[in-house]
């Protein structure tokens, strides 16, 4: 799953789990029902489940060009940086 599927793939699961829960909430009250409130939001996690988690090929849809061996043995490796700070002045007694 590439960056542009993942992001995706959290914002389907974020709006199916909130539309789920006011669902499963108004039936729950309409109907009186505790049960069917847990069964509706139940049944909701399970299919937000199903369509999120699994690497379906639309979460593939802008793919990461990663560099050859060759060519990345051609480019500097980066070096880490240092600090360009003055050395602070110690006091003399």
């Amino acid at each position: 799953m590439d960056w542009q599927g993942q992001k995706l793939a959290e914002l389907l699961m974020q709006v199916m789990l909130v539309v789920f829960a006011v669902g499963a909430f108004i039936t729950g009250y309409a109907m009186g029902s505790f049960q069917m409130m847990l069964i509706i939001y139940a049944v909701g996690v399970v299919l937000t489940t199903l369509i999120t988690v699994p690497n379906w090929p639309f979460f593939n849809r802008h793919p990461l060009k990663w560099l050859d061996p060759i060519e990345a043995e051609r480019h500097p490796k980066p070096q880490p940086v240092t600090s360009k700070k003055k050395p602070a002045k110690q006091h003399q007694k």
